[in-house]
């Protein structure tokens, strides 16, 4: 699987036809405006968090910093590079990712039962977040190599190399990292590639049901998930122990309000609720921002995935349009279970708040995918490209208007443009 794979050339043909124009400038500034709410959070609560763990007042805000100017040249390079480059160094990535996941279970610091992270040079590294964004280059890659050959159903070219990839990355995460809820984000990714790369509704139905089975077995197989879905069905029940995060959650929402209580104003950071600046932040900002705050917050992050929605729908190639698609499956996916959680529609899961958590690994990654958005949106088309080539006509476009032309993000000459 992996030797045919690293085979694949992404043809630039579609970038050589498409000229390059106005890429999504506001796909950046929601990015931005999104990693600021976080910071003023962050900044907002590391008094509290520094009382509880001996540190100085800006110890959480000066990581946070860091972990956002990390996340920026994360986006400049992958925003500059084109991302069919991606796909001609797969195999030295997949090795990368492997390395980190032997890495994190060997020398990685144990909390709670699970090996997440690992610590490097003064920072912990979050192995899961490299693997997921290798899984999206690599699956888009393979998917789209299917589809010209028109294999998507075949089981020897595509599912058995699919449910070994999918189900070896499964184990890593859920089994060896004990990390439930990045599985459920990584399944919900790569099913969603698939979905829309057309693979059999029948063959994605089960694989779904094979996941289920693995979640049913690795619940009720592991005494503190077993409690935590207990928790979750009766948060009331132990709101002292096994309930007690969860009850705080919720104590921390509702006291926010229709308005807050104010950025300089929080009671459960002061070591009321655990993991307040990390899976546990979207209940602060709740408490800080009320619920207008909160519907603000959702409104920003509606839009921001409505553009990358925009820029999928108009993507020129689709190995673009594959990555699009797991890029958003993986953002929302995250955004919903972390937010589910805390309002106590799920399970507690222990993952990150897109651009809001505290965590460097997070932003860094999460800022590498918008940046491989923000380049794709240089390329994208109004028509879609037609499936026939020929050497003298070069690549076509059907149903190209002028409507790129009036929102000034493409403003060569009608004779100019490609199959003009």
């Amino acid at each position: 699987m992996f030797r045919q794979s690293a085979r694949r050339r992404p043809t630039t043909n579609t970038l050589d036809a498409v000229r390059k124009h106005r890429p999504d400038y506001t796909l950046v500034m929601l990015s931005i405006i999104m990693l600021l709410l976080g910071l003023i959070v962050i900044y907002s609560i590391s008094p509290g968090l520094a009382a509880g763990q001996g540190v100085s007042e800006n110890y959480y805000v000066s990581k946070q910093l860091i972990a956002i100017g990390l996340g920026m040249v994360a986006f400049i390079i992958t925003a500059n590079i084109s991302y069919t480059f991606w796909n001609t160094i797969e195999k030295p990535l997949i090795l990368c990712a492997a390395f980190a996941a032997v890495a994190v279970r060997l020398f990685g610091d144990q909390v709670n039962g699970a090996y997440r992270w690992v610590q490097i040079g003064g920072m912990s590294f979050q192995a899961v977040e490299l693997i997921k964004f290798v899984l999206l280059i690599w699956l888009a890659g393979f998917l789209v190599q299917r589809m010209q050959e028109h294999s998507l159903g075949d089981y020897q070219k595509t599912l058995k190399p699919l449910a070994i990839g999918l189900g070896g990355v499964a184990f890593v995460v859920a089994v060896l990292q004990s990390d439930l809820g990045s599985t459920g984000v990584i399944l919900s990714m790569s099913l969603a590639m698939c979905f829309v790369a057309g693979l059999p509704l029948k063959r994605i139905v089960l694989f779904i049901g094979i996941a289920t089975i693995g979640v049913v077995f690795a619940v009720s197989s592991t005494p503190y998930r077993r409690d935590r879905l207990a928790t979750y069905l009766h948060p009331e029940r132990d709101c002292e122990v096994a309930g007690y995060q969860a009850c705080q959650a919720l104590i921390a929402v509702g006291s926010g309000g229709v308005f807050g209580k104010g950025v300089a104003h929080s009671v459960q950071a002061y070591g009321y609720l655990p993991e307040a600046a990390n899976d546990s932040i979207f209940a602060i900002f709740a408490e800080k921002f009320g619920f207008f705050g909160t519907v603000v917050l959702l409104v920003i992050s509606m839009v921001f995935f409505w553009r990358l929605k925009s820029i999928m729908e108009r993507a020129p190639d689709n190995v673009s349009r594959l990555i699009l698609v797991g890029i958003l499956a993986w953002l929302s996916t995250q955004m919903f279970i972390n937010m589910g959680a805390m309002l106590g529609i799920l399970p507690l899961k222990g993952i990150t708040l897109p651009f809001i958590s505290y965590g460097g690994t997070s932003i860094i990654f999460v800022m590498a995918c918008v940046g491989l958005a923000f380049n794709i949106s240089r390329y994208t088309v109004v028509g879609r490209l037609s499936s026939t080539v020929t050497k003298t006509e070069g690549r076509t476009y059907e149903g190209t208007i002028d409507r790129r032309r009036d929102r000034r993000t493409y403003n060569a000459p009608v004779s100019r443009r490609p199959g003009a």
